[in-house]
């Protein structure tokens, strides 16, 4: 697995927080550093920032390259149960899991200060990890999430390959669901959403649903819908450092 990691001036001196960015489908750790404009904020702010990739790469796995959607480039940041993906396509225990021990290992982070943030299926990944997972990312953050994917085109395609046609396993992988059973610590949660976002149009997003969940549960949840935005990285790029100014209000407390 190849995965990005850039380490601000103040982690020659210290050990410094980790803010994990987990992309959206089709990317690789590639596309966040060298378009979204993070630098200067997370310099500024003392934040290590590591990227990974989107799934395994190379398995020889039959039909994992058919489509965009699924397979490579498309880990949705489950464990999948299924055969021929359960061995290999287990991107919700690698990024939570496997990749912080690395880091930690490896680089001068402080492990009890981590965060989660991400762009589409990456939203989608970021939220889930920190609903399912109290206490352990000290805030989440999300750009134009997949906030549903149980109700969504592409979240049937990908949880019915990797997790079954079993849909009740579905709810464990989707944020919406997760926000209706949380019970743990305060969670800050801010989205950015695109007004002119083909895919919020086309119904694959489905935000309202999770506002309404954490309206419910009265998890705080500031959601701005930019006019005039898309899904790309001039739309991430734009808002960044808002992002990382509030993962840094958290991690530097």
């Amino acid at each position: 697995m190849k995965f990005a990691v850039y380490l601000p001036p103040k982690a020659e001196t210290e050990k410094c927080p980790a803010l994990y960015w987990l992309s959206g489908l089709t990317c690789t750790e590639q596309n966040f550093i060298s378009k979204s404009g993070y630098h200067q904020a997370a310099s500024e702010h003392g934040l290590v920032v590591i990227a990974p990739d989107t799934s395994p790469r190379g398995c020889n796995i039959k039909g994992e390259d058919e489509s965009w959607d699924f397979g490579t480039g498309a880990g949705f940041y489950v464990d999948a149960t299924e055969d021929p993906w359960k061995t290999n396509y287990r991107m919700y225990s690698y990024v939570t899991e496997e990749l912080p021990q690395l880091i930690n290992a490896n680089f001068p982070v402080d492990p009890q200060r981590m965060s989660v943030f991400g762009h589409s299926m990456g939203g989608h990944g970021a939220l889930i990890c920190a609903l399912k997972n109290p206490g352990k990312y000290k805030s989440v953050s999300a750009f134009a999430p997949i906030c549903n994917p149980v109700l969504c085109p592409w979240g049937k395609k990908a949880f019915s390959g990797y997790l079954g046609t079993d849909q009740s396993k579905w709810k464990a992988y989707d944020a919406t669901n997760l926000v209706k059973s949380y019970r743990g610590s305060q969670l800050d949660i801010l989205i950015d959403q695109g007004k002119d976002d083909q895919f919020l149009l086309d119904g694959q997003l489905l935000p309202d649903d999770f506002i309404a969940a954490c309206t419910e549960k009265k998890i705080p949840v500031v959601f701005r819908l930019q006019e005039g935005y898309d899904h790309s990285y001039y739309f991430i790029a734009t808002f960044i450092t808002d992002h990382i100014r509030h993962h840094a209000k958290y991690l530097n407390a």
